[in-house]
């Protein structure tokens, strides 16, 4: 068997991991991929199985510290400092690398999303709105900024639409997520609104709902549903392609409403199908709607 062979089905199941991963725990990126060109939607995946990877670092562990190393394995990956056939060796470091060089992408802004995310591995409480508006940006909004790089889309009204899309998706996911961080006694609600609504923390972490917490969720949900809003405004007069870079906000939009009327201990999840449905129906509309 000659390298070139070894080297295509080595590539070829890189490629069919990322896939499989995307697709069990990030349907809805899996999903948007299906609408966009198949030559551009292996670095989509790429880059949606590195955010797998390095979001869930802490459903893997117990202590900060292996979180902080695999962390610095990623930091170390992207910036060439890892062993390069250790990280060639990784089926999601070989398929991001490769969609780096293929177009282009920010190593810095994904080492950021990166340090975003040593937050997950420890218990501290989210300070205030605007640190977490900042996770957002470093996190969600990076990763809507970087497929749009990825289908030619990258001018400062791009970025100033994944800015805002970002926040918008970032906050409901952390309301969705809200019985998963409580059971580890972990919060992403900002500290400055839950002393403004009056929501202990302990409260939460015993999954007790009250009035102060649906308020609380109320005003981020406010905060979100703007965002989600300028967005769309902005997507207005977008490119086709630009708009194919968000259409996971029409899954976003979606679950904004449900939030409406559900419990905060009991957050909508949307069936596979049901994603699938509304991505369809959002790559048709121009601009999308939820």
């Amino acid at each position: 068997m000659t390298s070139d062979t070894t080297g295509d089905k080595n590539s070829i199941a890189a490629q069919s991991f990322c896939i499989d991963l995307v697709r069990t725990h990030d349907f809805t990126n899996y999903a948007a991929s299906l609408f966009v060109l198949p030559e551009t939607r292996r670095a989509w995946i790429a880059l949606a199985a590195f955010n797998v990877e390095v979001a869930q670092v802490r459903d893997h562990i117990k202590q900060p510290l292996p979180g902080e190393i695999r962390l610095q394995w990623w930091r170390d990956a992207l910036t060439g400092k890892a062993d390069e056939g250790e990280a060639s060796g990784n089926p999601v470091a070989a398929e991001l690398l490769r969609a780096i060089a293929q177009y282009d992408l920010s190593v810095e802004m994904l080492v950021r999303l990166i340090d975003a995310h040593v937050f997950d591995v420890y218990d501290d409480p989210m300070p205030d709105m605007a640190a977490l508006e900042a996770h957002c940006r470093d996190t969600s909004a990076a990763l809507y900024a970087l497929r749009a790089k990825v289908l030619d889309e990258n001018s400062p009204e791009i970025l100033r639409i994944a800015e805002h899309a970002g926040i918008a998706e970032g906050i409901a996911d952390i309301i969705t997520t809200l019985p998963k961080h409580a059971a580890r006694r972990q919060l992403y609600l900002p500290g400055d609104l839950m002393q403004m609504h009056g929501v202990v923390a302990e409260e939460i972490f015993l999954r007790q709902s009250s009035a102060a917490l649906g308020e609380t969720f109320a005003q981020l949900r406010r905060e979100a549903s703007s965002q989600w809003d300028q967005a769309l405004a902005m997507l207005t007069d977008a490119s086709p392609s630009a708009r194919l870079a968000f259409l996971p906000l029409a899954v976003v939009g979606k679950t904004l409403m449900r939030l409406e009327v559900s419990d905060p201990f009991a957050p909508p999840l949307p069936s596979r199908l049901g994603v699938l449905w509304t991505m369809w129906r959002a790559s048709k509309a121009a601009p999308f709607k939820a």
